[in-house]
């Protein structure tokens, strides 16, 4: 299983960026997948998640959007009013199973950088 980051990039304080994840492989089921970040020097943070519900961190609340598309394993953090507070490394992750009796595990994309010029 491979999980393909894409779409970050420089933009200006105020902009807007789409990030897109596509899940590869042998993939029986998706229950969760979402988004986390992590800024130079601090810990990773979740950004958004779907699994039963949508959750989203307090700072990006009302700006960013998660959204998914199940028939292509793909899901996407559409990201408006960029901060330079938001610059970071954006990392996906799913929580999937590979067969119907397989255990779950946890698969994370190898990020995408976001850079937000003041």
């Amino acid at each position: 299983v491979q999980l393909q980051a894409s779409g970050g990039g420089l933009v200006q304080a105020g902009g807007s960026l789409r990030l897109s994840c596509v899940a590869s492989g042998n993939i029986f089921s998706i229950t969760a997948m979402g988004w986390y970040r992590q800024a130079p020097g601090k810990e990773r943070e979740l950004v958004a998640t779907i699994s039963r519900g949508v959750n989203y961190a307090d700072s990006v609340k009302g700006r960013f959007t998660i959204s998914r598309e199940n028939d292509k394993n793909a899901w996407y953090l559409q990201m408006n009013s960029l901060d330079p507070e938001d610059a970071a490394v954006y990392y996906c992750y799913a929580a999937l199973k590979k067969t119907p009796r397989s255990a779950e595990f946890n698969y994370w994309g190898r990020g995408t950088q976001v850079t937000v010029s003041s």
